[in-house]
């Protein structure tokens, strides 16, 4: 019988093997049902439950295993597999979720030798853990790349007031599949399913350099403004409404990341962290 938040014994097949062997204290099923559960309520570490082991053996191996990569490793191995079979649907869908920060998310020590004289600033020092602040206090923004079947390609984190256009870039360059044995990774999708916060020139210009179709709505002050400018403000892009029905993929994968409380509220003060628990939430939601 599967706990609320934890792996089915398919999930746990896929992961198991990507783990390190642990020795001495606590098991990698232990950890791994461990940090979800964490993850799903939201709870304080110490409030872990006993049949998890000791929290702080829990906490100590989730952040070793997001400093050596190895939670970042799961996902990849997801991508790799299932490229090598074929079901990777290439006709990526982008958006982004935004989650209030919790006020123990603020608040870390920068890493790198303590100087007593040294100041740091708070503005950039927010922006580097992807903490960004607006009317509704700190918040993180998640961004993501899912293919047509709802499995992440990309994953991306900004502050909170970071515009979308603007994290797009990072995010179409996140989409990176190894391939099985030789050859170069894949990071060129089909097509791009995008809202209206995606419609710029820019964004339009980049996709279309780079050989990708793109099912981005226009805004309306981008209609208007071409409308005014009559023959000289040029054609409307192209845009097919059933093709556009498929960005449904990943509102659905934010959906199921939003039944976590430790996603839908940022208590990591560590950006990456914070990242690993998505990565790791994730892995509830592959297809």
């Amino acid at each position: 019988m599967v706990g609320r938040g934890e792996l089915t014994d398919a999930a746990w097949g896929r992961i198991e093997p990507l783990l390190p062997q642990v020795d001495g204290r606590g098991r990698p099923w232990q950890v791994v049902h461990g940090v979800l559960w964490r993850l799903r309520t939201g709870a304080p570490w110490r409030d872990l439950p006993e049949r998890h082991g000791p929290w702080q053996t829990v906490y100590e191996r989730f952040a070793r295993w997001e400093a050596d990569g190895t939670w970042a490793k799961l996902l990849e191995h997801v991508q790799v597999h299932d490229d090598a079979e074929g079901r990777v649907e290439w006709i990526v869908a982008v958006d982004s979720t935004i989650n209030r920060a919790h006020q123990h998310a603020v608040g870390a020590r920068k890493r790198g030798t303590r100087q007593g004289d040294e100041l740091e600033d708070p503005g950039h020092s927010q922006a580097h853990r992807a903490l960004g602040r607006s009317r509704g206090g700190l918040t993180t923004k998640v961004h993501l790349a899912v293919d047509g079947r709802g499995l992440p390609l990309s994953i991306v984190l900004t502050p909170g007031n970071v515009n979308d256009a603007t994290a797009f870039a990072d995010v179409l360059d996140g989409v990176r599949t190894p391939r099985v044995g030789t050859g170069r990774p894949r990071t060129t999708p089909d097509r791009v399913l995008g809202d209206k916060a995606y419609s710029s020139r820019a964004i339009r210009h980049l996709l279309r350099r780079r050989g990708i179709a793109a099912t981005i709505p226009e805004r309306r002050d981008q209609v208007a403004n071409r409308r005014r400018r009559g023959r000289f403000g040029g054609r409307p892009p192209a845009f097919d409404r059933e093709i556009y029905r498929d960005r449904n993929v990943v509102e659905r994968c934010f959906a199921r990341l939003k039944q976590f409380r430790a996603i839908a509220t940022r208590f990591d003060k560590l950006a990456d962290r914070y990242r690993a628990g998505v990565v790791l939430v994730l892995q509830q939601c592959l297809p």
